[in-house]
């Protein structure tokens, strides 16, 4: 299988933040074999005793590359870019794509969202996280609270429970 720059450039990140997480001494613990076998249809099976850091990555790895997603409104399907995305947030029990070209359902939970996603996006409450790229600005108020405003003028606020990563993370 030939395989394309991005998805060389991806195994090499995955392969350098192997070795950088601090679960490097269970990759090494770990047995593993690869067998190519032009062949053989792939096929691919972990067996561990726990979940971890190093499973997450390699599950992550394995799903392919994260950053397309489709949206769906109407009988419409649209294949959408994480930079053309605004942010995704809650609905009732559904979640949606805020995206330049409008609004998307997308039939994956926000927290799943978020686990694809770490370091594009950011949860700024517990119904909303926002593409760390399209953020405008913050406003602050009197009692401290932050609304966050995106670039398409969409603004929401950012939770007490939230303040604290949100600020680590952008470093205010």
């Amino acid at each position: 299988m030939d395989k394309t720059n991005s998805e060389r450039a991806q195994n090499k990140q995955f392969h350098e933040s192997l070795i950088r997480t601090d679960d490097c001494r269970a990759a090494e613990r770990m047995k593993y074999r690869i067998e190519i076998n032009p062949k053989q249809k792939e096929d691919i099976l972990i067996s561990a005793r726990q979940t971890s850091e190093i499973l997450d990555r390699m599950e992550a790895l394995l799903k392919g590359p994260a950053d397309v997603l489709y949206g769906y409104s109407g009988q419409d399907i649209v294949k959408l870019g994480t930079e053309n995305v605004y942010c995704f947030f809650t609905e009732g029990n559904k979640v949606f794509a805020s995206a330049k070209e409008g609004k998307y359902q997308v039939r994956e939970r926000l927290y799943s969202l978020e686990e694809l996603y770490p370091d594009d996006f950011l949860k700024v409450n517990q119904s909303c996280l926002v593409n760390i790229s399209q953020i405008r600005k913050f406003d602050v108020s009197i009692g401290g609270s932050l609304v966050v405003i995106l670039k398409n003028g969409y603004r929401d606020y950012v939770s007490r429970r939230q303040m604290r990563s949100v600020k680590e993370r952008l470093g205010i």
